[in-house]
């Protein structure tokens, strides 16, 4: 759509937390406009058709804590099949490289890992999440390795506040059609400037004065929906400055995970929905779901240090490390049966810059600063702004929700 000139809500971002504000404004007789850099909707929720018979959702997959999740009224009401069989992540073992009994002491260090963490949060300290590893224990290198999974970062840059905050019902559905797919449909209906680049937020006048990609645009209030990363990273720039967002958003940074589907052939011979994960005592490895949906593919999936590593090795580095590593696992036959078809790099997305949040140690208190609103003017929502489902979709649109809430109570308080 054309750019206005001048409206009375503007938006930056058509992710989940830029539409769930835009869908919360409709109806209010305001207008309203969502600003989106990309050539589409959803943000870091994205689904892809790799190939014929594979949907992939480059982004986020799982529809975390079912039972609490916005979005699945909405996929309901949008007609969008939900599959609500168990993830295969404890469950499902395919092959011998990680057997039963290894994977119970595994999952008995783990277990205890996370009562200590319960333990140390209790006493208040916002210290980083390795302190509860025990020493020596065999099995830190994979711990930390589920670290990388669930937040995109090693436990040492973990907070131990923070990630006691996260609620998880342990209620985790899909999307058939793909979750990515599903936020679009669900984003249809708004008003969006797709390729328009917020670069400066102007508030030092009676109106609101935003410079993009395609032109200028004044308003009354906006809503700031981006990634932490360009926050911190002042990609968008505010005038005057607001230095405390910045310091808060680069408290909370996007950690990496990435993901990788690989086209298999012959796939009647492997199970539907089971895991592939091997006994590799290594933090730098990546966990394999066979078979999802009953598609023939292997999806892989990396986080941390090691996903930002082999994101910086090149276009082709996932694909390549994840077919070397079940054929490790699996033997060297399994190497013809493998073609990649498609892989995610968040962390060289410039719209991105990283997967989801994390909060550092000693910042767990940065999320509630990220969301406080600024003069009654600007608000903040997102995924980072979630108090307690952050990191994930229906957070984001949650708390796009709630700044919009905070946008109509500002103007009817004028």
């Amino acid at each position: 759509m054309s750019l206005p000139s001048s409206v009375d809500v503007a938006i930056i971002g058509a992710g989940a937390a830029g539409l769930g504000a835009a869908h919360a404004l409709a109806g209010s007789g305001r207008s309203v406009i969502v600003l989106e850099a990309r050539n589409r909707l959803g943000g870091r929720a994205w689904t892809v058709q790799a190939s014929p018979e594979v949907t992939f959702d480059v982004g986020c997959g799982w529809l975390h804590s079912a039972d609490q999740n916005s979005f699945v009224a909405i996929a309901r009401q949008l007609g969008f099949e939900l599959n609500t069989n168990l993830p295969p992540w404890r469950e499902r073992a395919f092959g011998n490289a990680f057997p039963q009994s290894e994977r119970d002491d595994f999952m008995r260090a783990m277990d205890a890992f996370y009562e200590r963490l319960w333990q140390a949060a209790l006493k208040g300290k916002d210290e980083p999440a390795s302190l509860s590893l025990e020493p020596g224990n065999r099995w830190n290198p994979m711990i930390d390795a589920i670290s990388t999974y669930i937040n995109g970062c090693e436990l040492k840059d973990m907070s131990t506040l923070d990630w006691d905050a996260y609620e998880d019902s342990d209620l985790n559905w899909r999307v058939r059609r793909g979750y990515g797919a599903l936020i679009a449909a669900y984003g249809a209906a708004c008003q969006v400037a797709l390729n328009c680049n917020v670069t400066l937020i102007d508030h030092s006048g009676k109106r609101l004065r935003i410079e993009t990609s395609r032109g200028t645009l004044t308003a009354d209030k906006a809503i700031v929906t981006v990634p932490t990363n360009l926050i911190a990273d002042e990609a968008i720039r505010f005038s005057p400055q607001l230095p405390a967002k910045v310091d808060a958003a680069a408290g909370l940074p996007l950690g990496v995970d990435d993901k990788v589907t690989l086209a298999l052939s012959d796939p009647e011979a492997f199970p539907k929905e089971a895991n592939l994960r091997g006994a590799t005592m290594r933090t730098e490895m990546g966990t394999y779901h066979i078979r999802p949906f009953g598609q023939p593919c292997i999806e892989g999936f990396f986080g941390g240090s090691f996903a930002r590593t082999l994101e910086d090795s090149g276009e082709g580095a996932i694909a390549a490390q994840s077919i070397d590593e079940i054929a490790g696992f699996l033997g060297n036959d399994i190497r013809r049966k493998l073609k990649p078809l498609y892989e995610s790099r968040w962390a060289h997305d410039p719209f991105a810059r990283g997967s989801y949040s994390h909060a550092l140690p000693g910042h767990a208190g940065d999320r509630a600063m990220l969301a406080a609103p600024v003069d009654g003017r600007l608000f903040f929502a997102g995924e980072a702004t979630s108090p307690s489902f952050f990191s994930t979709a229906h957070g984001a649109r949650d708390s796009g929700e709630r700044a919009a809430k905070e946008v109509l109570a500002a103007i009817g308080g004028q």
